[in-house]
């Protein structure tokens, strides 16, 4: 078996291309010693060490949405860890109105369902707001998880957060062994043209293969996904 550190880009693309039901049925994330007594401090750490760089960039936010006539933050229920819910915490970037007015959208529109059911993305999204299309690209809209993290809800690296109703779709287990992630194999990897079956096997290679070189691997290879700025 590979290790952590050769999540490369034939990994991301083995992965994309293999059964989404692969699994693991004893994950190393809940047994390892990383996972078990190292990874969650080391989370703290890095949120504590963020912080003062973090918090003023989310004022600063938060102050631009406000002044365009929105309300800066944005919770919503997602699947954690054990299959509990939690609140996650992120800067606005659709209208208020968005579950209607993406129901009203994808009635009239087959392709755009095609798309949802697919992937649970839309490239064209109408609920997006003029600073939300920015935030998204730049995934600073993101920025608010490090709040969940801080409250136990999240780790840095992670599965990506599902809501509710997708739980439903998920055909792997590896999910509800690991705390979501604020980044993770499906961030960096061509995730908005991945389907929603395919995070069901990068959880399964991120849970079998969990190590700290990893999940650095991880995080430096989030920085470039965040500066090509193809996030939508």
């Amino acid at each position: 078996m590979q290790h952590a550190t050769d999540f490369d880009i034939e990994t991301i693309d083995a992965v994309l291309h293999a059964a989404p039901n692969e699994s693991t049925s004893e994950p190393v994330a809940t047994r390892s010693i990383y996972a078990r007594f190292l990874k969650r401090p080391l989370d703290l750490v890095a949120v504590m060490l963020a912080a003062p760089f973090i918090l003023p960039l989310v004022l600063i936010l938060a102050l631009v949405i406000y002044w365009h006539g929105e309300r800066p933050f944005y919770t919503q229920l997602r699947v954690g860890r054990s299959g509990r819910s939690f609140r996650l915490w992120k800067l606005r970037t659709m209208v208020e109105d968005a579950e209607t007015r993406l129901a009203e959208y994808l009635a009239t529109h087959p392709e755009a369902k095609a798309e949802w059911d697919l992937t649970q993305k839309l490239k064209n999204d109408p609920r997006i707001t003029a600073s939300g299309r920015f935030l998204r690209k730049t995934s600073l809209d993101e920025l608010p998880q490090l709040w969940n993290v801080l409250r136990g809800d999240m780790s840095i690296v992670g599965p990506r957060p599902m809501m509710l109703e997708q739980a439903q779709l998920y055909p792997g287990a590896d999910y509800y062994h690991l705390r979501p992630g604020v980044t993770g194999l499906w961030q960096i990897s061509d995730r908005n043209d991945s389907s929603f079956a395919a995070r069901a096997t990068f959880d399964a290679r991120y849970a079998s293969e969990l190590s700290l070189r990893g999940d650095i691997v991880i995080i430096a290879r989030t920085a470039g996904v965040v500066m090509r700025c193809t996030g939508y």
